[in-house]
This record gives structure tokens, C-alpha cells and sequence, in this order.
């Protein structure tokens, strides 16, 4: 089993920015992407970013690549979204999510292991 904790989470204004945790434990050493996905009331839960932990590049939800930024720490374990230029239509829970999978992927049935999620409200 992979425990995920977020923190970060809180109110920002418009063009503002946060910045989330996640922290891994347990069973981590078959977790090859980890990620984040956001879930806004009355949507699906979308992709917003995902790193590998065996190399390549971040990926990101095209709109959101030019504002947000996913960085891993190897050595405690655990991956950022840093958050800038925030607008209202970014409110919405964020998830951090761990995949057994060797190769890139955004799709949420891919990723096995799912944080608690951390509320992100942007007001206007």
C-alpha cells in the first residue's frame, strides 16, 4: 500500500499563487508517475500534471503549462505543484495520485493510489 498526504491547499486571490505538497509512504518503490489531478463541483476530475520517477519530462495539461510547475523531491518522497497566476476557474480540489505505470499517462483509472485532496479556492 502507498499512503499520499496533501497540504497546501487554502484561499488565494486571482493572479495569486500556492503551492501543494504530497508526501509518499509505504510500498513507493513500484510507483513509477505520480501526479495531480483537480476535481471543480459538478466536473470529472481532470489532469493537471504528472512526473516520472524513472526520468523524462513533467507533462501537463496543455492549458495549464504555462502557470503550473511539478517538481519532485526524490529524497523525502514527495512532488510540488506550484501555482501561479490563479484564476477563479482553478477552484477546485486538487488530488495528488501515485501509478504503478513505466510510462506517462493522464488518465486517473491509470493511477492506483489517490491522496485525501486539498481544497484550492480562487476568488475574483
Amino acid at each position: 500500500q502507498v499512503q499520499l498526504v496533501e497540504s497546501g491547499g487554502g484561499l488565494a486571490q486571482a493572479g495569486g499563487s500556492l503551492r501543494l505538497s504530497c508526501e509518499a509512504s509505504g510500498e513507493t518503490s513500484t510507483i513509477y508517475q505520480r501526479g495531480w489531478f483537480r476535481q471543480a463541483p459538478g466536473k470529472e476530475r481532470e489532469f493537471v500534471a504528472g512526473i516520472s520517477w524513472i526520468g523524462g519530462a513533467p507533462y501537463y495539461l496543455d492549458s495549464l503549462k504555462y502557470r503550473f510547475i511539478i517538481s519532485r523531491d526524490n529524497a523525502k518522497n514527495a512532488i510540488y505543484l506550484q501555482m501561479n497566476g490563479l484564476k477563479p476557474e482553478d477552484t477546485a480540489v486538487y488530488y495528488c495520485a501515485a501509478s504503478r505505470s513505466r510510462v506517462i499517462i493522464s488518465e486517473a483509472e491509470a493511477y492506483t493510489y489517490w491522496g485525501q485532496g486539498t481544497q484550492v479556492t480562487v476568488s475574483s
